[in-house]
């Protein structure tokens, strides 16, 4: 099915469900991408992946892997629903004549829909980064660390900070997205829910950027015919090829991201007070290579989220639910 002929209540269900459905299946790897880019050299928990995630179930257990989901899982929806419309808002009013975009057109409806989308990413992005770096900063605590007597160590994200003298053996205190939020607005306002948000711009304008005309000259090239569609294999193919290729491509810009929005320290990790200086720490004291730390993560992440996308506009489910609920209605 082409994707001109998709109503937008049937891409925004589509686009919700390969969301929640994509979510469930690849936030593990997600969890270690954010650990393994808040590692600092010298004091690496996790060598790898893999080395990550059994580390992770042998000591949270298998839930652990899933810390922050709920977030995600809740925002995801609405985040989907904006990137779509805004990119079908663009693209209707860059097209004349009913004519195809070039591809520099493409890239600016892009642009666009990664611009708006920010509003619900950044917020939920810096609730989830804090419940998925507790674990790595509680096993970091479990080693002895010599402090001096006015060193702040936190022990959660926001809720719970002590000074400490001598071994540092606490275990943060379980805290829930909601605590962070509420503790967020009452201390810093609706901007502490958006720290980082240049970060996300930086990361999800270039994504969106590569990601849109890509995907659509990938799929060109599987089509029998310009009018047809392209085959399910070759469309969910590009979709994965697409997603890989601009996550990698913006994964430093996830490094900083990562870096600005984790409220919480390691003992002697450092703290940064934007963009530039956190770029300008991490050249200086991890050298180039720590701006791809986690890419082959956001790659196994991204690709299959796009993948199955592309499944759920094949399969036309958001069409069979509009078809066959009150939501009919909202057809067009």
């Amino acid at each position: 099915m082409s994707q001109q002929q998709i109503s937008l209540p049937a891409k925004l269900i589509n686009g919700g469900i390969a969301g929640i459905v994509g979510v469930t299946c690849v936030f593990p790897i997600d969890l270690a991408k954010t650990r393994l880019q808040n590692q600092r050299r010298g004091q690496q928990v996790y060598k790898s992946m893999m080395d990550c995630l059994v580390k992770t179930v042998r000591s949270e257990g298998y839930f652990g892997m899933y810390r922050g989901a709920a977030v995600n899982l809740t925002l995801v929806t609405p985040e989907k629903a904006i990137k779509l419309a805004a990119n079908d808002f663009f693209r209707h009013h860059l097209a004349k004549d009913g004519k195809g975009l070039t591809v520099f057109k493409e890239m600016l409806a892009g642009c666009g829909a990664g611009m708006c989308q920010v509003i619900v990413t950044t917020p939920m992005e810096m609730l989830k980064i804090q419940l998925q770096d507790a674990g790595r900063l509680a096993v970091q605590q479990q080693k002895p660390v010599m402090m001096t007597p006015t060193k702040l160590v936190a022990t959660n994200a926001v809720l719970s900070r002590s000074y400490n003298s001598g071994m540092v053996i606490s275990a943060p205190r379980a805290v829930s997205a909601t605590q962070i939020a509420k503790e967020l607005l009452q201390t810093q306002g609706i901007q502490g829910l958006y720290k980082g948000l240049g970060a996300t711009l930086m990361r999800d304008v270039p994504f969106s950027i590569v990601y849109f005309p890509l995907f659509a000259n990938l799929n060109r090239l599987g089509k029998p015919s310009p009018e047809a569609s392209s085959p399910f294999y070759w469309a969910f193919l590009s979709g994965c090829a697409a997603g890989s290729t601009a996550a990698v491509a913006v994964n430093p810009c996830d490094v900083v991201k990562t870096r600005l929005q984790s409220l919480n320290k390691g003992a002697s990790e450092e703290t940064y007070s934007g963009v530039v200086d956190c770029i300008s720490k991490i050249m200086q004291k991890e050298g180039p290579s720590a701006f791809l730390k986690g890419a082959s993560c956001r790659a196994l992440v991204i690709a299959p989220l796009f993948g199955i996308v592309q499944v759920m506009y094949f399969v036309g489910v958001g069409e069979y639910i509009l078809d066959n609920s009150p939501l009919r209605l909202l057809g067009p």
